[in-house]
């Protein structure tokens, strides 16, 4: 049985809950990765077989709060942004949190200010060693509230062992992504290491490994996104690709083909094992669920799709980004977002901006949504999106109708 993690109620929602252990009743495998059909007559709502808090996410909040709990009255920082939720962070704060830098690492609080009776908490994405380095010079135990997910240092471990078998890193991430921060940082200790953001800058590393671009090309695209002293004529011959867990596993596992292809045609295909290192086993599960649950959904006959998250998360922007390229899309944070029926604020990943749509829902009836979230989302946060949505359409299934099918459950406080 999934351990249950102590997490305020207030971010549980009985209606989703309901939906997902029935499923789980129904099919405790996870074979089935079609969408719920929710069926309230005039608007039919399709909820994703997986999404939302994830265990890497529900661990980092259950340490937040009993962190909160322990030291009611002390001072207690977070090194930023716990996980990539406005509603979550909010809350936070709200409790007395104090943010020491911000999600893209820019400084709020200076070190001067923090004592050795003062608590700082890591985020789920973990930190750099550098940063570590700095709380412990100042009395500050940065292993005491490390809320880093599992699968965050799962990575780090396999870049170690990288490192040791004089492997060169590659980090599939956003370079200025947190969690690729850190674990380029932890990387960099033990091995030359590099960052590429996608399928196009995995191409020209690898035509910089058969020989067909130059040290000019890897100066001019990756000299401030790999380690000091990074010399491609020599650090590409043996790779490792490990990832930034939130990011689309299906372009990690091609961006990993890409190199080993490379280092075939370099090194010939009966040297591969000599220098390329399998690394597939460090895939974050819940990544992997959540997107292939979407590549599911977007197969589906929805009119639109509905994706919950923060603006900054980047595992939710690969959802929508999943979603946009099969049905027109709408990111919102929460359901403040849905104004009506006629208009909907969501962000744009094309603008990197909160835009306004007017006239979203279509006209013709029973219309069909999709409606998932990333795994930094609260379920209670989804559910006030859908009952947003249902507020617009009259003479609904009620509720309980709607979800006959599906256990009665308790939510555990």
């Amino acid at each position: 049985m999934a351990r249950l993690f102590d997490i305020p109620e207030f971010y549980r929602s009985p209606l989703i809950t309901r939906v997902k252990r029935g499923r789980q009743e129904i099919d405790p495998r996870k074979r089935d990765l079609s969408p719920a059909v929710l069926d309230f007559g005039p608007v039919v709502i399709l909820l994703a077989r997986h999404f939302g808090f994830c265990f890497g996410v529900e661990n980092a909040i259950e340490i937040a709060y009993q962190t909160l709990e322990k030291h009611e009255g002390d001072r207690v920082y977070f090194l930023s942004e716990m996980i990539h939720n406005p509603d979550v962070n909010r809350d936070l704060e709200s409790s007395g949190v104090e943010f020491l830098f911000t999600p893209s690492g820019d400084q709020i609080v200076d070190w001067d200010t923090l004592s050795p009776e003062d608590v700082v908490v890591v985020p789920a994405f973990g930190t750099t060693l550098e940063i570590q380095e700095a709380l412990a010079e100042r009395g500050i135990d940065p292993y005491t509230y490390n809320t880093t997910c599992p699968f965050v240092e799962k990575v780090w471990k396999r870049s170690a062992e990288l490192g040791a078998d004089d492997y060169t890193v590659i980090v599939h991430g956003k370079a200025n992504h947190e969690e690729t921060r850190a674990t380029v940082s932890h990387s960099e200790r033990n091995a030359k290491t590099v960052v590429v953001r996608d399928q196009e800058e995995a191409g020209l590393l690898c035509a910089i490994i058969r020989g067909d671009e130059g040290c000019d090309t890897f100066d001019r695209v990756f000299r401030d996104k790999s380690s000091k002293g990074f010399d491609p004529d020599v650090d590409l011959r043996r790779i490792g690709v490990v990832n930034q867990t939130t990011m689309l596993a299906a372009e990690t596992h091609e961006i990993s083909q890409q190199i080993r292809d490379a280092l075939a045609t370099r090194y010939g295909e009966d040297q591969i094992d000599v220098h390329f290192a399998d690394t597939s086993d460090t895939l974050c599960y819940a990544t992997n669920e959540n997107q292939n649950a979407t590549y599911s959904l977007v197969e589906s006959s929805a009119d639109l799709s509905l994706v919950v998250g923060g603006y900054n998360s980047s595992n939710t922007s690969h959802i929508v980004e999943l979603c946009e390229a099969r049905m027109p899309t709408y990111f919102v944070k929460n359901a403040d977002e849905i104004e009506s029926g006629d208009r909907i604020r969501h962000f744009s990943l094309e603008s990197r901006e909160v835009v306004e749509t007017e006239d979203w829902l279509p006209a013709a009836r029973p219309i069909t949504i999709a409606l998932t979230c990333g795994a930094s989302c609260p379920d209670a946060v989804v559910e006030g999106v859908l009952n947003r949505v249902l507020s617009f359409f009259p003479d609904t299934r009620s509720i309980d109708e709607v979800l006959d099918p599906y256990p009665v459950v308790q939510i555990e406080s």
